[in-house]
This record gives C-alpha cells, sequence and structure tokens, in this order.
C-alpha cells in the first residue's frame, strides 16, 4: 500500500491506554494483528485536570507516542483537525466530547469516538446535530462490540436472536456516571445483537452489582449485567426458538480492540459508518435510563 493510500490520522486525547494500542496496530506493520489502511501522524494530549484517570496518566501516553511511533504532538484541537485526514476522538473523560467534537466538526473529516459517545441524551442530540450540519462520518462504539466471540455466536444463531444477555465488570470511577464507564462494554454487545429498538429499561442495584432488563418494542427482552468484585470477563447469551449460543471473549482469537480498528478504517476509507446515528444516540439514552431506574428502583421509557 503506497503512502498516498495510507489515512493519516490525528488523536484527540491522549489520557486512554487505547492511544498506545491503537497506534501500535495502526502504525506497526510487524504487529501480528497490524490493521493496514491508517497510521497515526499527530495527537492533542488534552486531558481533564479534575479525573485522576485522565492527569496521572496523560504524560506516560504522550512521551509513547512521541518517542515510539514518532507521533507529533500538537498544542490544539483545530491542530489535529487541519493535519490529519480522519480523527480518534479518545479523551477518556465523555463529558468533555461534545465541545471536542464542536471543534472538529467544521472540518467535516471522518471521527471516531471512543466510548462513550457522551454522558447524557441532550448532548448526544446536540453532537448528533454538529454531525448532521457539517456532514460529519460519526462513529462511536465499544470495542467489545465486535469481539470475534460475538461475531461467530451471531453466526452461529443464524436467524436475529429473539433474547440476549450479556455481563462485564462495572466498577465506579466518578465522576463518570455508573453505566457510563465500565458497564457501556455490555450494553454494546446487547445492541450489536439486538439492534435498536429498546422502549423501557428497568434496573437493580446492590453494592455487589446491577441487572438491567430492556425490553424492545417488538417484545424482545435484553439484559445487561455489571459486577464490582473484581471479575474481569464479559460475555453473554443470545437467545432463538431453536438455539442458545454461548459468547465468551476469553476464547477470541482475534483482539477486539483490532476488529474494532478494522471498522474505523473502513470508516475513514468510505466516510460510511457501520452503526447509524440513531443506534449510537439510543445507547447513550439506554445507559441513561439504566442510570434513572438505578436511582427510582422503577422503569424507565426511553
Amino acid at each position: 500500500m503506497s503512502d498516498e493510500t495510507v489515512v493519516r490520522v490525528g488523536i484527540v486525547g491522549l489520557d486512554t491506554s487505547h492511544v498506545v494500542q491503537f497506534t501500535q496496530l495502526l502504525n506497526d506493520s510487524a504487529h501480528p494483528f497490524h490493521v493496514a489502511g491508517a497510521r497515526v501522524t499527530v495527537a492533542y494530549p488534552g486531558g481533564s485536570p479534575d479525573f485522576p484517570l485522565s492527569y496521572q496518566r496523560l504524560p506516560e501516553f504522550q512521551r509513547t507516542l512521541a518517542s515510539d511511533y514518532g507521533v507529533t504532538l500538537v498544542d490544539s484541537v483545530d491542530a489535529v483537525g487541519e493535519a490529519a485526514d480522519a480523527v480518534l476522538l479518545e479523551s477518556v473523560d465523555g463529558r468533555v466530547h461534545l465541545a471536542q467534537f464542536a471543534r472538529l466538526a467544521p472540518f467535516g473529516k471522518p471521527v471516531f469516538i471512543d466510548k462513550p459517545l457522551t454522558v447524557s441524551s441532550r448532548e448526544a442530540d446536540a453532537l448528533v446535530e454538529l454531525a448532521q450540519r457539517y456532514d460529519v462520518p460519526l462513529f462511536s462504539a465499544s470495542a467489545l462490540r465486535y469481539a470475534e466471540s460475538l461475531e461467530q455466536a451471531l453466526a452461529e444463531l443464524g436467524d436475529p436472536p429473539h433474547g440476549a444477555d450479556f455481563y462485564g465488570p462495572m466498577p465506579w470511577v466518578p465522576p463518570t456516571p455508573g453505566w457510563f464507564w465500565y458497564g457501556i462494554h455490555a450494553v454494546e454487545m446487547l445492541y450489536r445483537a439486538l439492534g435498536a429498538g429498546c422502549c423501557t429499561v428497568q434496573a437493580i442495584s446492590t453494592p455487589v452489582g446491577d441487572l438491567l432488563v430492556g425490553t424492545w418494542r417488538d417484545g424482545r427482552i435484553g439484559t445487561a449485567r455489571g459486577y464490582r468484585g473484581g471479575n474481569t470477563l464479559f460475555g453473554g447469551q443470545l437467545y432463538h426458538d431453536k438455539n442458545t449460543v454461548t459468547v465468551d471473549v476469553r476464547r477470541d482469537r482475534v483482539p477486539y480492540y483490532a476488529r474494532l480498528l478494522q471498522q474505523v478504517v473502513a470508516l475513514f476509507q468510505t466516510r460510511k459508518a457501520p452503526v447509524s446515528l440513531t443506534e449510537m444516540r439510543e445507547v447513550i439514552r439506554f445507559l441513561e435510563a439504566a442510570e434513572e431506574s438505578r436511582f427510582t428502583g422503577r422503569p424507565v421509557t426511553l
């Protein structure tokens, strides 16, 4: 592949381990799971001064990108928008995504926003409106949405599932609202299985963990379980009239980060997102409704 065909990628936000993993997969052609077609060339460090998991990790990750991968560090979001063909918005703090995207949108270049898209449906609506106004190809997802075992389970089932259950870790990490930090991974897997169309969510919450029960408009039921006891495993089950298929991410051969980046690079090359704006927005409303139900104990309508 010639240099002319490689997408020049800029990163906004160097306060998550994802930026090192993504850059390695894109820039290191010798990596066993190298994703071709794009290369990280420029980055703006960013960082949130009131979020320890942001400011404490920022120096290490920006040093790694600059020294190990030759990424040029710049002093603004706008500088990334000017220098890159496409952008990975990686800021670990979902609260800043809308403001940063507002700086990128006028450039009209494809943008991937790492989970979560935003931390409220109001912000999600504003972000989607900006994407539509400036014709920005936009994609946001958890890497678990593309876990190899989930894709294999969907293929084995054949027909769309009639229901699904997923689980994963859900530690509390203020100031990010509960389900928007790690709980989003199980919810993204649920949406990959059932798609958009949830109408109500009810949460059961205890110090041990949370259970969300979502009811879809066509009667399907999906659940997401988040636990806080140190278990870091992801997985679930898909249900159909004739079969039940298990999803176990531990069995995956290809890392889910690489599989996500394959989707991201396709977005950068084609300007077509693999997930609709409607579904991306609904995931945020689902998480928001889960937080409302967690505190009231009552079902919440999406």
